[in-house]
């Protein structure tokens, strides 16, 4: 018997297709998070908000951890050459755009745990108008419900509002000033979001801050030059 699991980061998309699975009967007997440790505070609370739902409908819930804490991943996994099998750097860097090393450990750990499971579906939360993503499958066991439905990155986020959803940071709601409440130090924010961080979260702005001194540029202009301030 096939053993379903949802893979739910308890942003707009993932949170959306957990609800639509559970209102349409769909079999799911696990969801999945991975806490990468970087989340703003606001995720944690809708999962926690979401939780006694899981628990109402008898889903077994398990959160996983990246194999190493992110900032050392970031700043000191020592990497070798394949030549000569001598370290030479350590850390990562920033996490987004080529170097999507936090996404990875996600995919392998979630996919190692489906795998463990026997059996597996895995529900992944991407929308109908993300046609670049749903491209990009990764094995035949990923089912994508929300394509299936028609379901769009709007139609997600206004399900999430209906049922009590809020993303609330620092008296702002993330998803008004951010196109995706990813980690808050993710590479991949646009000039706007950084913007809005700068804006209306000064203590993620100076956290941004602090990396980019320590790693060099996020993005081609300075996180400064991004804000206006320079």
């Amino acid at each position: 018997m096939t053993y379903a699991i949802a893979s739910v980061s308890w942003g707009k998309d993932s949170l959306a297709m957990l609800h639509g699975l559970i209102d349409r009967g769909c079999p799911l007997d696990e969801v999945v998070f991975f806490d990468t440790g970087v989340e703003f505070p606001a995720i944690y609370a809708e999962r926690d908000r979401t939780l006694p739902l899981l628990e109402q409908h008898g889903i077994r819930y398990t959160e996983l951890q990246p194999k190493e804490p992110f900032f050392y991943t970031m700043f000191v996994h020592p990497t070798k050459s394949k030549e000569t099998g001598e370290i030479y750097k350590y850390g990562y860097g920033w996490c987004g755009g080529k170097a999507r090393w936090g996404t990875s450990d996600k995919t392998s750990l979630i996919d190692r745990l489906g795998r463990q499971r026997g059996g597996t579906v895995q529900y992944v939360g991407i929308a109908a108008d993300e046609r670049n993503r749903l491209a990009k499958k990764r094995h035949d066991l990923i089912s994508y419900p929300l394509a299936d439905w028609g379901m769009t990155e709007a139609g997600c986020l206004a399900l999430c509002y209906e049922r009590g959803h809020t993303w609330e940071q620092d008296g702002v709601r993330l998803y008004d000033i951010l196109d995706r409440v990813s980690c808050w130090c993710c590479k991949n924010k646009n000039h706007r979001e950084l913007k809005a961080i700068h804006d209306h979260l000064p203590d993620y702005w100076h956290r941004l801050k602090g990396l980019e001194s320590r790693l060099g540029l996020m993005k081609r202009k300075p996180l400064d030059e991004i804000a206006g301030l320079s």
